[in-house]
């Protein structure tokens, strides 16, 4: 199903995408429909690093930690 929209773009933009859509040979609502869905893949993958650096961090603090507990323990056993 679609939707219909409307919407304001600058004029270069504008001017551009009709260069592009007339080079490509394909209606101006196909190409603005792959450039929005790009445009939406970009926006997820930028979200996703985001969050996996985030979450990479803060393994990393857990990660030092349970080192640091666990060198504790070491410490305590006989034999060393």
């Amino acid at each position: 199903m679609s939707k219909a929209i409307s919407l304001k773009i600058n004029d270069s933009v504008f001017k551009e995408t009709e260069e592009m859509v007339k080079k490509m040979h394909m209606p101006r609502n196909l190409y603005i429909n792959e450039a929005i869905n790009h445009y939406n893949r970009l926006v997820k993958r930028s979200l996703l690093k985001k969050q996996y650096s985030e979450e990479s961090r803060l393994l990393h603090t857990e990660s030092l930690i349970v080192n640091r507990d666990l060198s504790q323990i070491d410490d305590g056993l006989p034999g060393d």
